[in-house]
């Protein structure tokens, strides 16, 4: 059943909680660039994730693991300045908080300062819980993200969905609800099975933000590239497409080319 949309001006992590106890589902893109997070942002997303796979559809990496700190605030900044009402989240990027948690700090203190965002997101779960306290000791909201974990490709070899064997199952719903105790606002949960992301869901107050994961979650995020069919090579079960603009924009820009070659454009009106 459908719950009516509360008209919020300004998303705050207070706000995802007050969504979730309400029963109103949250709604969740990426963003890399100015001109598509403000009109991202004025449809009326909740939240904007500048996710660290820019690293795929803006510089074309294979992989989300070369996209490197600067470049995210880079990407990061230029949302901001385009956004007035969504809350924004930002990817720690691979290799800035895996290891050492003062080196978390320093790289979520780089993002928060330096881009303006409002929040960070980073992968994993008991393994990465001393990165994640230092961060939120210094007052900085963290997402967690738990299922698939790019930026572990390597160690897991393959983008198959996650956790449909009992064990790892059992170790993603400790580690949610680890997430949760020690101060996340959010959870992403990638590519798990559906009933299991409903379980964790109904297990946590916090919001859980699926991809991948059904539809018993508290909100979904997906890439936007791939939402809108800029991207087309990628075609997962849980991407809806909701334009073709790979399509529209090949077709568009042919007709430019065209229409150059055989002197139809500029036209008279189109001159001075």
């Amino acid at each position: 059943m459908s719950v009516a949309k509360k008209e919020y001006k300004r998303i705050t992590v207070k706000t995802l909680v007050d969504m979730k106890s309400n029963g109103e589902k949250i709604s969740m893109l990426t963003a890399y660039d100015y001109t598509m997070a403000k009109i991202v942002d004025g449809a009326g997303i909740d939240v904007i994730l500048v996710g660290d796979s820019a690293s795929n559809v803006m510089a074309g990496h294979e992989t989300t693991l070369p996209i490197t700190l600067d470049q995210m605030i880079y990407h990061a900044s230029s949302v901001i300045r385009a956004v007035d009402r969504a809350l924004v989240v930002v990817d720690l990027p691979f290799g800035t908080y895996q290891s050492d948690p003062k080196e978390a700090l320093r790289s979520a203190i780089r993002i928060m300062k330096e881009s303006g965002g409002h929040a960070v997101k980073l992968e994993g779960g008991r393994e990465v819980k001393d990165s994640i306290k230092r961060i939120l000791n210094a007052g900085i909201p963290v997402m967690g993200h738990l299922g698939l974990t790019p930026q572990s490709i390597y160690k897991f070899g393959t983008y198959t969905v996650r956790a449909k064997e009992e064990q790892e199952a059992k170790e993603l719903v400790e580690n949610a609800k680890m997430l949760e105790r020690i101060g996340c606002f959010a959870i992403v949960l990638e590519k798990i099975p559906a009933e299991l992301a409903r379980e964790v869901a109904s297990q946590l107050t916090i919001p859980i933000i699926g991809i991948g994961a059904g539809n018993g979650v508290d909100g979904q995020v997906l890439v936007l590239h791939d939402m809108i069919g800029m991207t087309h090579e990628f075609n997962p079960r849980f991407l809806r497409r909701y334009m073709n603009l790979y399509e529209d924009m090949t077709t568009a820009i042919s007709q430019y080319v065209d229409d150059v070659k055989a002197v139809e454009f500029p036209n008279d009106k189109e001159q001075y």
